[in-house]
């Protein structure tokens, strides 16, 4: 009986890209009719919203690219408590991830940069955001050249914050 080889599956780190290359592959992607799909995020301590966020993107085209706040991003955005996970983990942990083709780490105050210059064809982001897609960073640049936004619901009660301040109540006695 013959078991299934695993060698055409790509490894973790070879979905952690530069952005030279991953803009190559992207170029690839799209020559090949793929529809590449972008979303973004500081992805710490990973959790059931983030896989339901990540696996609903992927089904909005054939390629998944996720944009990753570098520490210092993310220590800018969440204060100096943050990030609990190094970002070569949280990197690690996304390329994991089946529905995840690339992961790029990006150190600028919002993704924009990536998005223009990888041109992705749509832009996915969590409902956090109002019913406004324009809000979001990227999206009058992205429909420009004929992209889409797509936001995707929450999952209730699942946010890093919420369970980082879950797990630092003190125990009732």
């Amino acid at each position: 009986m013959n078991e299934p080889s695993n060698r055409a599956l790509p490894t973790p780190d070879s979905k952690i890209m530069p952005l030279a290359i991953l803009q190559q592959r992207v170029r690839e992607w799209q020559a090949a009719g793929l529809h590449v799909v972008f979303t973004n995020g500081c992805f710490d301590l990973l959790h059931i919203g983030h896989v339901t966020l990540l696996d609903q993107a992927r089904r909005e085209g054939s390629r998944l690219i996720v944009g990753l706040n570098s520490d210092a991003s993310v220590t800018r955005l969440k204060g100096p408590a943050r990030p609990i996970v190094p970002e070569h983990a949280r990197a690690g942990v996304l390329a994991a991830l089946a529905a995840v083709d690339a992961v790029i780490v990006f150190d600028e105050p919002t993704p924009l940069e990536l998005i223009v210059a990888l041109r992705p064809d749509v832009l996915v982001k969590g409902g956090d955001y109002s019913a406004i897609a324009d809000n979001i960073v990227g999206a009058p640049e992205l429909r420009s050249w004929g992209g889409r936004v797509k936001i995707l619901p929450f999952v209730e009660g699942f946010s890093t914050t919420e369970l980082i301040a879950r797990a630092t109540l003190p125990e009732k006695s």
